[in-house]
Formats: structure tokens, C-alpha cells, sequence
């Protein structure tokens, strides 16, 4: 597919429309985050995140909400999280969501960790995951870089980090509600330099050895727009 169908909009599209619904979900994640305390089950901690969201104005999602906690968050996306799991002190948990707010889609994920003594790789995991995606961020905004090449890149940065990405988790477009219109696929599977303001830069990483895993996204922008 060339850029002109990779990238393309509909009418109702726009940029001003796109950073709304990125601030929303900013500003929602960070609120699910500061609710979910040690002790709390996951299932209670999705349902806790549902109720938000809709009291925030968004009702419905073009993907599931996902929060794991603790051993879940190195599943896959698809995967079914282990039930009944809490989380611990020192625990760490990732939220990935994707709101849509009017008729346009809001994406991001983000790793956290609770309590005053975490886990020292679970700390590290969640610095380190945000750190990957800024890494691959400015070699794209520096580079020519196809989709496939960011997340060979990627790989890569994880693993001088000692983290192992999930190559099955690899971005995709964003866009007013859906973007599976113009797009299905994913943006490691793109032969073009994607564009700002369209693009999602997914992370996921796991621990070598224990079941440790973090994730990180956000939309690809320019440092003039990335606040």
C-alpha cells in the first residue's frame, strides 16, 4: 500500500480533534492509575477504570480496556489475564486503553509501580519502557526510518536495555473513529515513514527470566506538539 492510502483521513478528521482525545486519555489514565491501590483485584481495577471513563465522557472504546497486574502484565495483548490476581505492595501494573471521545480515537498506555519499596527490575521496567519509546521516537524523528525499521530498532533498544519486546505488539494508525477504515494492519508491517499526528508507537517489554513486563504507547508527534 503507498502513504496516500496507508495514511489516509476521513472528513471529520482533524488534528485538534486528535490532541483533545490524547489529553483525555492522558488525563483519564492518570486518574485510573492514582485509584488503583495494593490489595485491589484486577477485575475490580478494570471495572473501577470503565465507570471513570464513562463518567469522563467516553462510552466505548475501539479496543478493550486493559490494566494487568503483577505475573499478567507479560501477556499479550489477546491473552486472558490470570483471574483472582491482587496486586502486591512493591507490585507494578501497566493500563493500556483506547477511548473514544466525540468520534475521534484516543490511545496510550503506561507502566506504574506502587508503594514506597518496589520491586527494584519492576522500577526499572517501568523507567525502562517509557525510555525505549523515546529512544525509537527521536530516531524516528531523525531518521527515514520505515515502520518495519523503527521496530527493528526497537528490538534492539530493548534488548541494550536487557528487556525482550514483543514483536507481536507493534503499533498501528490512529484516527476519527474507526481507523480499521483505512487501516487494519500494524505499523511495523509498513514499508513508509510514517507520518505525525497518525501513528501509534507501541512498547512491550518483558524480563529475561521473571514474569516482570511493562508496556508504554503513545502517538508519534513532533517535539513541538509532545506535551
Amino acid at each position: 500500500m503507498n502513504t496516500e492510502t496507508l495514511e489516509k483521513t476521513g472528513p471529520n478528521f482533524s488534528n485538534e480533534a486528535l490532541m483533545n482525545a490524547r489529553k483525555n486519555t492522558k488525563d483519564a489514565i492518570a486518574l485510573i492509575a492514582r485509584t488503583i491501590k495494593p490489595g485491589m483485584l484486577e477485575e475490580d481495577a478494570r471495572q473501577m477504570a470503565k465507570e471513570t471513563l464513562e463518567r469522563l465522557g467516553s462510552h466505548k472504546g475501539w479496543h478493550k480496556i486493559l490494566i494487568r497486574f503483577g505475573p499478567n502484565t507479560i501477556k499479550n495483548f489477546e491473552d486472558p489475564s490470570e483471574r483472582g490476581v491482587r496486586l502486591g505492595d512493591g507490585d507494578i501494573f501497566f493500563i493500556d486503553i483506547g477511548p473514544v471521545w466525540g468520534d475521534t480515537e484516543g490511545d496510550r498506555g503506561q507502566t506504574f509501580v506502587v508503594g514506597d519499596s518496589p520491586d527494584p527490575d519492576m522500577k526499572r521496567c517501568a523507567e525502562d519502557v517509557e525510555q525505549i519509546f523515546h529512544i525509537v521516537r527521536s530516531q524516528w524523528l531523525q531518521s527515514g526510518m520505515t515502520g518495519k525499521e523503527l521496530y527493528d530498532f526497537a528490538y534492539k533498544t530493548a534488548a541494550d536495555l536487557g528487556w525482550v519486546l514483543n514483536m507481536e505488539l507493534t503499533g498501528h494508525r490512529l484516527s476519527e473513529f474507526p481507523h480499521t477504515a483505512y487501516y487494519d494492519g500494524t505499523l511495523a508491517a509498513v514499508s513508509i515513514r510514517p507520518s505525525p499526528n497518525l501513528w501509534v508507537l507501541e512498547v512491550q517489554v518483558r524480563h529475561a527470566t521473571k514474569p516482570i513486563g511493562g508496556f508504554f504507547e503513545d502517538l508519534l508527534l513532533e517535539d513541538k506538539d509532545y506535551i
